[in-house]
């Protein structure tokens, strides 16, 4: 599902309309990057949540040249879902 998928979804299931919805999502995008920049903890209670992670510095192979490279240190955002999200998809099969 994209976000265009995600916001008719929306739209169908609360009756507001797409460019609300479309609005709400794109503030929640905003405030949750906003939070992390801080170095700040996002929890959405029975859906997860999101924090920041430090990855090391580390050496690497450009995969075209073969030829190795450093690779710096990097913050990345991290998603752990809740335990309401784990319940919903536990007997779904992938692949």
């Amino acid at each position: 599902m994209n976000k265009s998928e995600l916001i008719n979804e929306l739209s169908e299931e609360t009756a507001f309309s797409k460019k609300d919805v479309t609005r709400v999502i794109d503030s929640l995008i905003r405030v949750v990057g906003r939070t992390l920049k801080k170095g700040e903890k996002v929890s959405l209670t029975g859906f997860g949540a999101f924090w920041l992670s430090r990855r090391p510095a580390r050496k690497g192979i450009n995969p075209s040249t073969k030829e190795r490279i450093n690779l710096p240190a990097v913050t990345v955002p991290r998603f752990k879902a809740g335990k309401n999200l784990r319940e919903v998809v536990k007997a779904v099969r992938v692949g």
